[in-house]
């Protein structure tokens, strides 16, 4: 098996990352620094480090749901020690080499997808599939026809036209400083900062960015700092398996039917802003229970929450 796949399966980075760590000369089989790509090996005979630990047996493979909250990194580690998405899973007990999959800026909140599985990672996030993301932008301003047509079409980015998008307005909104604009823009590719540059482009800088949407999956009852499992299905979606990948995209859902336990987690100097989503009634009977913290007893016999 090729390295760099062996070291996508562990868990410790995309194929296109262990393709960096081997030129980097950072990985070892049997005790000698490997540096040529197309190196293959056995992991269950070869002895394989990574900085000089070893690879210990496959992870099982997770891949979870997360509302990140504004004021946290999407990225692993930060250099000036800002929280990170990977600091909310660890703080709320779940262990292992967890990556984002994609980027949500620091300024802006919303879903983000983190896996220990490289391949699935490295699937999702290949432009050629075009995985359609969806945002609520509060801009400044309320763009006539006009401008809305030009984000459609595309609006030039670094000399490059962006791909045709889809974009409504949801609802106009007076503030103090004057008139603000809630757009749905939905986007099928990932440059740095895409739907923020796409606003200035038109003269209506965004206010308040926030991903509502990753191909079909949705989950509003998700909180700021809270992730979940995502479901088989969903999954299948998110590699093209099933409804609503790119290949079979079908009537948008409001929402998805997560399973298993919801955590909550808690950035350190992050703070969740604007309201918090519940489940709708009608789903509850598909969720997992939310942790929430202990309970005590109360006269009548039933229980309540500390």
């Amino acid at each position: 098996m090729r390295l760099n796949k062996i070291l996508s399966t562990y868990g410790i980075a995309s194929r296109r990352a262990a393709d960096e760590l081997i030129r980097q000369g950072r990985v070892e089989i049997n005790g000698r620094i490997v540096s040529e790509l197309g190196t293959k090996a056995d992991p269950e005979h070869d002895e394989i480090k990574v900085d000089g630990r070893r690879l210990k047996a496959a992870p099982i493979r997770r891949y979870l749901l997360l509302n990140k909250p504004r004021g946290v990194m999407s990225t692993r580690s930060d250099p000036q020690r800002r929280p990170t998405v990977v600091d909310l899973v660890a703080k709320a007990g779940l262990t292992g080499y967890f990556y984002p999959v994609g980027r949500l800026d620091f300024d802006s909140e919303g879903l983000i997808v983190l896996t220990n599985d490289g391949t699935f990672a490295e699937r999702v996030t290949h432009p050629r599939f075009e995985l359609e993301r969806t945002y609520e932008a509060v801009v400044e301003g309320v763009p006539d026809e006009r401008d809305l047509d030009r984000l459609r079409r595309g609006v030039p980015i670094d000399d490059r036209r962006t791909l045709p998008a889809q974009v409504r307005t949801r609802r106009v909104m007076q503030t103090k400083s004057g008139g603000q604009t809630v757009l749905e823009i939905t986007i099928r590719e990932g440059r740095n900062r895409q739907v923020r540059r796409m606003a200035d482009a038109i003269a209506h800088p965004v206010v308040r960015l926030r991903r509502i949407r990753i191909g079909t999956i949705a989950d509003a009852s998700l909180r700021p700092g809270e992730f979940r499992d995502l479901t088989p299905a969903e999954i299948r979606a998110l590699i093209g398996g099933g409804e609503g990948s790119p290949q079979h995209r079908g009537p948008r859902p409001t929402g998805s039917k997560p399973s298993g336990p919801r955590h909550r987690g808690k950035p350190t100097g992050a703070k969740p802003s604007g309201p918090r989503h519940r489940s709708p009634k009608q789903g509850r009977a598909q969720r997992g229970p939310t942790h929430r913290g202990p309970q005590r007893r109360t006269r009548g016999g039933g229980s309540r929450r500390r």
